[in-house]
């Protein structure tokens, strides 16, 4: 009988020393959320594109092919006609990790993040339409990256 109480006690000790091994960290799980340097790295795309489009079509092609993400360059593109210009609902921003780019199976390297967007094509100062969406950016080595309009 003394064998089976001192194994009982045995156990139970066992129990308690293996439950006091495991940490406890307080807190809250939270989502990962976007931090103030990615926003204005969000938020200074957007506006260099729209300054790139007051400036004229070349200048805001040449941006959209300078900041087109480097992973996914495509050299038959053809953009749309006119300039575009972008308003993007940042209070929208959000991470958006398992995104790949359409026909595409790969995640882009860096930090994907989605906006909601208002997307308005101006023709020889004229606004011809206007499309609310979501945008992709991708934030890699401290550079914001879109994804081309293209019309193809």
């Amino acid at each position: 009988m003394a064998d089976v109480v001192a194994r009982a006690l045995t156990a139970v000790a066992c129990a308690l020393l293996l439950a006091g091994c495991g940490s406890t960290i307080t807190g809250t799980a939270r989502p990962l959320q976007v931090t103030d340097v990615e926003r204005e790295l969000v938020t200074g795309y957007f506006a260099d594109l729209n300054e790139a489009g007051v400036q004229g079509t070349s200048e805001q092609r040449d941006l959209l092919k300078d900041t087109q993400h480097p992973d996914f360059r495509d050299e038959d593109c053809q953009l749309p006609a006119g300039t575009i210009r972008v308003q993007p609902t940042m209070s929208t921003l959000r991470l958006d990790p398992e995104w790949a780019p359409p026909g595409e199976d790969e995640h882009p390297r860096g930090v994907v993040l989605v906006v909601a967007v208002t997307l308005t094509v101006v023709q020889e100062g004229s606004e011809v339409g206007s499309q609310i969406g979501s945008q992709h950016v991708v934030l890699l080595n401290g550079k914001a990256y879109g994804f081309a309009p293209c019309v193809n």
